[in-house]
């Protein structure tokens, strides 16, 4: 069966989704905060909170102190909104959709933490983060993902990490050793719902 226009998945790799853009509300609720945010046709998972970004949010533990943190591919926000929880948090949401973007900024507008929105090159060069959070777009390709990375993981700081969600199926075990022969330390930290969570810490 063909994919409608709303759900083929390069309109939420596009700067300018061509998509209409109708909102709707996604609710759900994480350690005893309940979140209702704003999504829309166009961006990632537009129609609910993805599988898994839900295996993501549920199997590692939001950071425990002040921090410096990246939501890479942030769609429209789940994530940054969960990090931005702590008045002491600082979360950089990045994603190459400006529909995605604006929703994430609404959508954490309220969060005690603070939450900057921006398209990969908006991002001052010198920001250095303490984790990285993401379910990468494994749908780019391999060679587009491992860029995306290669650009990415480096920004850590010394004792940083990276949570990394990736579907069984679509190569989170081949990503893993890629990544084990790129010099990281990677660990296959939980799995649900057909999901690996990956635990990437930076090189000591």
């Amino acid at each position: 069966m063909s994919k409608g226009p709303a759900e083929q998945p390069e309109h939420y790799f596009s700067e300018q989704p061509a998509v209409d853009d109708r909102e709707r509300t996604i609710e759900f609720e994480l350690d005893g905060v309940s979140y209702e945010l704003t999504t829309s046709t166009g961006v990632f998972s537009g129609g609910r909170l993805d599988p898994g970004t839900s295996v993501l949010l549920n199997k590692v533990v939001p950071p425990e102190t002040a921090g410096t943190f990246l939501d890479l591919g942030c769609g429209y926000g789940p994530i940054s909104a969960v990090l931005a929880q702590r008045d002491d948090a600082e979360v950089w949401a990045v994603d190459v959709n400006r529909r995605a973007l604006d929703l994430t900024r609404r959508n954490t507008e309220k969060t005690p933490g603070t939450v900057h929105t921006a398209a990969p090159e908006e991002v001052p060069a010198d920001v250095r983060f303490d984790e990285i959070w993401s379910n990468p777009p494994i749908k780019v390709g391999k060679e587009a993902l491992h860029e995306l990375l290669e650009t990415w993981l480096p920004r850590l700081k010394d004792g940083g990490v990276a949570w990394l969600v990736v579907s069984k199926h679509l190569g989170a075990d081949s990503l893993a050793r890629w990544l084990a022969e790129q010099g990281w330390a990677v660990d296959k930290h939980a799995s649900a719902n057909g999901y690996r969570v990956l635990r990437v810490d930076r090189p000591q």
